[in-house]
């Protein structure tokens, strides 16, 4: 995709990855499908992206859009150490152009001097160690487009005994995604809608790479992986296409990986679509569970029963939650079912729900200092 917009490039230069030069002089960028081809000073379709004579640059590497303690839960990651805490970050833009973004004035922000608070790698896994984070997660944008950031953040981490977590569209190129989802110990990816032409004329993007994706996270990566899909009303809700998105997953990627079915809010560019009603996402849950996949949950609404974890062998509730809270515990340390003895998946711990991090939401400053 070319860009079509010279616009200054400002902020840090930190060198870029994952690019080549093509025969009519523009550089190449090679980390998502869109392969934009930029002439210097040109920005990527995701603006965080920049060719600066003859390389490519990343203009976010070290810069956030604030940090946070948060839920786990609320990634939303349901079988990822429940009740523990997850700090939180993102920084600016997005390789996705969805005309339903949540997070529109992130994904779309062109004021990063003035938005963003700094920290190094070393720095973030310092403060998730100390605050009693159990992992750090790259989310709010998607991390994809500060790839070589996240990456760094990952190892200092990983280094400091704290688990990474990416929230993403999955939208990326093999190479990178080796690299990148090779990090994470946990995944939750937004499998948008079911079809082409939704993520086409909805996102700017195609659907084919997305599901490349989650079956190389299952098939070859060692992370976790859950899958959200937000239920638009007149757009990805159909019984036909909830069918087809949950056979497919259950073919290709198993039984045993979650799915969440959350509620759309009119935002951005689609203020004329009304929310999704909770109904709605009762009936893709329904069809989910009749298709064989084991655990499905409902998202951005008050469901108790949607956010419970039951036992695929006996049904008994495990895990109980309300919202971000869990009012119910059952699981053995090791992740089994109390009554039947039968495995679920997921990564667990011992847990206490005294000792839950609920659903609080704790803003953190963090310095730049390594």
């Amino acid at each position: 995709m070319d860009a079509r917009h010279i616009e200054p490039v400002e902020g840090s230069h930190h060198p870029a990855r994952w690019w080549h030069r093509l025969e009519d002089g523009r550089i190449q960028c090679d980390l998502c499908p869109r392969d934009c081809r930029l002439h210097d000073g040109q920005r990527g379709a995701c603006f965080v992206r920049a060719r600066v004579g003859d390389a490519l640059v990343l203009t976010t590497y070290g810069r956030s859009s604030g940090f946070c303690l948060d839920p786990i839960e609320k990634k939303p990651l349901a079988h990822f150490y429940p009740g523990t805490s997850v700090l939180s970050f993102g920084t600016a833009g997005c390789n996705l152009a969805c005309k339903f973004c949540q997070n529109w004035d992130l994904t779309k922000s062109r004021d990063m001097d003035s938005m963003m608070d700094r920290a190094s790698p070393q720095a973030i896994a310092r403060a998730a160690r100390d605050s009693g984070a159990r992992s750090v997660a790259y989310t709010y944008n998607d991390p994809i487009i500060f790839a070589e950031y996240a990456i760094d953040v990952a190892e200092a981490c990983r280094a400091a005994g704290v688990a990474n977590v990416a929230v993403t569209n999955g939208f990326i190129h093999p190479e990178p995604r080796r690299e990148f989802y090779g990090r994470m110990d946990a995944l939750n990816v937004d499998l948008k809608g079911f079809t082409d032409e939704f993520y086409v004329k909805l996102t700017g993007s195609r659907l084919a790479p997305v599901l490349d994706s989650l079956a190389w996270i299952v098939h070859e990566s060692k992370a976790w992986l859950e899958i959200t899909t937000l239920l638009i009303p007149g757009h990805n809700d159909s019984d036909a296409e909830i069918e087809a998105e949950c056979r497919w997953i259950h073919r290709e990627l198993g039984a045993e990986v979650p799915l969440h079915f959350s509620a759309f809010h009119p935002d951005f560019r689609m203020m004329d679509v009304p929310p999704t009603p909770v109904e709605t996402l009762r009936r893709a849950r329904r069809i989910a569970m009749a298709e064989g996949l084991r655990y499905v949950y409902t998202g951005n609404v008050h469901d108790r029963e949607g956010d419970t974890t039951r036992c695929p062998g006996c049904g008994a509730k495990l895990i109980e939650r309300d919202w971000y809270r869990i009012e119910g515990y059952r699981l053995t340390a090791d992740g089994h079912c109390p009554d039947c003895g039968a495995a679920i998946a997921g990564r667990w711990q011992p847990f206490e729900i005294r000792g839950q991090f609920g659903p609080r939401r704790i803003p953190l400053a963090i310095g730049m200092a390594a």
